[in-house]
């Protein structure tokens, strides 16, 4: 009885050490609302006010270049050193705005819809951003090895499906999160997102093209490219990772650079071995002329010839064998017969 009025004593001290515990989190919690709030007006607030300083500089300097033609030399060089110092501002602003809540773009507003992608933290943004670089690293292996079983092992539309899927949503992916890593501070050129939007349509139409003569003309030369981007993709992406690294180390990057940008000339020591890769690979010569082919194959025929020809040469190539084989079989009976 004693043992049991002892227990029931533990519990319930324990039970009261939970209520305190809990109380403490009520309040915790409650100060994080609070400070939250407190954030969330400061964050606003510093956002308006870079919005009019960056107007006001706007139209400072616009009247800088007006003025700058009929001063005289001591005020053009007071004049060239403050445009200097506002183009020194932009950047500030630009580092600010990299942890303040911004407007998605248009693209992230479709797929997303008006949600904040702005991470507070420079660990998160650049844990983030080796995320990206690491998304592309596995799925580019992924990719070498799918393209060289399609090309080499297997010769069924459905794997080509599924390889060219797995195109469209890896670019797909890509888009959405360099728009997001862009909201972070990342200065990501424009051309290297969209030529992601290019090859997401491209990949789109690849999966879409039915099976036929003119998609078999173009299959093996479109698997063979695609495993040698792969491989590039896949020496470019330790070249230019090490590249970076080590500028960074130097404070000559920013934290949110990708493994493309910037280059500098100690670069091209490493970049030898990549060079012949990089260039004769991507000679487009044969491509066009595979492409061309193809077209003048396709004028060369009605709309209906088009989409029946590859089955019926399928169907000849069997109607031969059958042929061939009736007349093995006739041949053996005639054997027969005379022996």
């Amino acid at each position: 009885m004693s043992a049991m009025a002892g227990s029931a004593a533990e519990c319930l001290r324990e039970w009261e050490e939970l209520q305190d515990g809990f109380q403490r989190i009520q309040d915790n919690h409650k100060l994080y609302k609070q400070k939250l709030e407190e954030l969330t007006k400061l964050q606003d607030g510093i956002s308006s006010s870079i919005a009019r300083q960056k107007k006001r500089l706007k139209e400072l300097a616009l009247s800088f270049k007006k003025c700058k033609a009929h001063a005289s030399p001591e005020q053009q060089e007071t004049i060239q050193e403050t445009q200097s110092l506002i183009k020194e501002r932009q950047n500030v602003f630009f580092e600010m705005e990299a942890y303040l809540p911004k407007k998605n773009g248009l693209y992230l507003s479709l797929v997303l819809g008006n949600v904040n992608v702005t991470l507070l933290s420079k660990q998160a943004k650049f844990a983030y951003k080796d995320e990206y670089e690491k998304f592309k690293l596995y799925l580019t292996i992924i990719l070498l090895i799918i393209s060289s079983s399609c090309r080499f092992l297997v010769n069924t539309r459905v794997t080509d499906a599924v390889f060219n899927f797995l195109l469209v949503w890896y670019y797909c992916t890509l888009t959405i999160r360099e728009s997001i890593l862009i909201n972070n501070g990342s200065k990501i050129k424009g051309w290297w997102v969209f030529h992601h939007y290019i090859s997401t349509f491209l990949s789109g139409v690849m999966l879409t093209w039915p099976d036929g003569l003119m998609y078999q003309m173009f299959r093996n030369q479109f698997l063979s490219f695609s495993m040698y981007q792969s491989f590039v993709q896949f020496l470019q992406y330790y070249y230019q990772s090490g590249c970076l690294y080590r500028l960074r180390a130097l404070g000559e990057r920013h934290n949110m650079d990708l493994t493309v940008e910037g280059f500098q000339s100690w670069m091209w020591r490493g970049l030898t071995f990549l060079l012949p890769f990089l260039f004769f690979g991507h000679l487009p010569v044969k491509r066009i002329l595979t492409l061309s082919g193809i077209q003048l194959s396709w004028n060369s025929c009605s709309p209906r010839q088009n989409q029946t020809s590859f089955f019926k040469e399928k169907r000849n190539k069997c109607l031969i064998q059958g042929q061939q084989s009736s007349w093995k079989s006739k041949e053996e009976n005639n054997k027969e017969i005379f022996y």
